[in-house]
C-alpha cells in the first residue's frame, strides 16, 4: 500500500476534505470542507449530541461509529465540553442527525482521498 494513500485516508479522516488538499485536489478538498464541516457546525448549534462508545446498546454503538467519522471534531468532544446534547431544544434530533451524517459523509471523502492518491480513481 502506498505511504501517500494512507497518509490521504488518515488526514481525510481527521479533518473532512483535508486528504484532497494533500494530494492536491484543493477545489475538492475546500469544498468538502466547507459542505461537512457547515454540517458540524450546524449539528452542534442545534444542540445535537456526539455518542461516546456504548456497548450495551445497539443503536448507540451504530451512533458512536457514526460520530466517530467526524474525525478531528469526535476527538475534541471528548476533552471539551461540545456535543454533549441539549434535550430541551426542539432541534436536539435534528442536530443529532447532522452530526452523524457528518461523520458517515467524511467517511466516504477520506475513503475517496484515498482511492485518489492510490492511482484507483481520478
Amino acid at each position: 500500500m502506498k505511504k501517500k494513500a494512507m497518509i490521504a485516508g488518515i488526514l481525510g479522516w481527521l479533518v473532512p476534505g483535508l486528504g484532497h488538499i494533500y494530494i492536491r485536489k484543493y477545489w475538492r478538498g475546500i469544498l468538502l470542507l466547507v459542505a461537512i464541516g457547515l454540517m458540524s457546525v450546524m449539528g452542534l448549534v442545534m444542540g445535537g449530541r456526539i455518542y461516546s462508545l456504548q456497548a450495551e446498546n445497539p443503536l448507540t454503538f451504530l451512533a458512536f461509529l457514526s460520530d466517530l467519522g467526524s474525525g478531528l471534531l469526535y476527538l475534541l468532544s471528548r476533552f471539551l465540553p461540545i456535543g454533549l446534547g441539549e434535550l430541551e431544544r426542539v432541534s436536539f434530533e435534528f442536530g443529532t442527525a447532522y452530526l452523524a451524517g457528518a461523520g458517515l459523509l467524511n467517511y466516504l471523502v477520506a475513503l475517496d482521498a484515498w482511492d485518489i492518491a492510490r492511482g484507483k480513481k481520478s
